[in-house]
C-alpha cells in the first residue's frame, strides 16, 4: 500500500522543471560617482555609522569619541594598532567566554556601496561568534575593497574556501507586526564601519 508521503513525492518527481539557462549577469549595473558617500549614506540609513579614515593608525582616536568604546570594559580587536584591546579575540578555546565583550573592532573584507553591507568571514578570527555577541561592533575595510554594487561583490568572493561568510548591514534589529522598531535584539547594539583608504 503506497502511503500519503509516498504519492505525494512520486507526483512532485514526474513534474520536474526544465533546466532554465541563467541570466547573463554582464549587464549595466547600478553606479554611483561617489562610493564611499552612497555606502555611508545607506549605512546610515539602517542605523549604522561610517566614518572614512586616512589610515589605521587614525582609527583609535576616532574611537575615544564613541561612548560605546569609552564606557566599553571588554574590548576586543584583531585590527593590528587599534582598539586598545584587553581581551584577545582569539586568546580562548571557548567562544562562549566571549559572551561579555562589549566593544569588538574586526576586519571585513569587502563593502557594497548599494546597501550598506559588509562581507564578513572567519578567516582572521578564531571564532565566529564573536560578530554576534559583542554589545557594539565595528569593522574595518579597506576602501580599495569598496563595490558598487552586489554583483561586483560576488564576482569578489571567494565562497566555499572559508567554512564561514555573512554580509553584515547596519546593527542588530527587528520588528513586529505594530511596527515597533528594536535595536540590538539578536546581536550589537550599534555597527560601525571604519573606511581605511590606506592600508596595506
Amino acid at each position: 500500500m503506497t502511503s500519503s508521503r509516498s504519492a505525494i513525492l512520486n507526483a512532485v518527481r514526474q513534474k520536474a522543471v526544465p533546466p532554465t539557462q541563467l541570466p547573463d549577469l554582464k549587464q549595466d549595473w547600478i553606479q554611483f560617482d561617489d562610493l564611499a558617500a552612497q555606502f555611508a549614506g545607506v549605512l546610515e540609513g539602517v542605523g549604522g555609522k561610517c566614518i572614512r579614515v586616512k589610515s589605521v593608525s587614525e582609527i583609535n582616536a576616532h574611537l575615544e569619541e564613541l561612548t560605546q568604546f569609552k564606557t566599553a570594559l571588554v574590548r576586543c580587536s584583531n585590527i593590528d594598532g587599534a582598539g586598545n584591546p584587553n581581551v584577545g579575540a582569539s586568546a580562548y578555546d571557548d567562544p562562549h567566554l566571549l559572551e561579555n565583550v562589549d566593544f569588538a573592532l574586526l576586519r571585513g573584507e569587502l563593502a557594497v556601496a548599494e546597501n550598506g553591507a559588509v562581507w564578513i568571514t572567519d578567516q582572521r578570527l578564531k571564532h565566529r561568534v564573536l560578530f554576534f555577541l559583542c554589545q557594539h561592533l565595528a569593522l574595518v575595510v579597506p576602501l580599495r575593497d569598496l563595490v558598487p554594487h552586489m554583483h561586483a561583490a560576488y564576482e569578489r568572493l571567494t565562497v566555499g574556501q572559508r567554512q564561514f561568510g555573512a554580509f553584515i548591514s547596519g546593527p542588530s534589529k527587528t520588528a513586529d507586526i505594530e511596527q515597533s522598531l528594536v535595536i540590538g535584539a539578536h546581536g550589537p547594539r550599534s555597527h560601525i564601519v571604519f573606511l581605511v583608504d590606506d592600508w596595506e
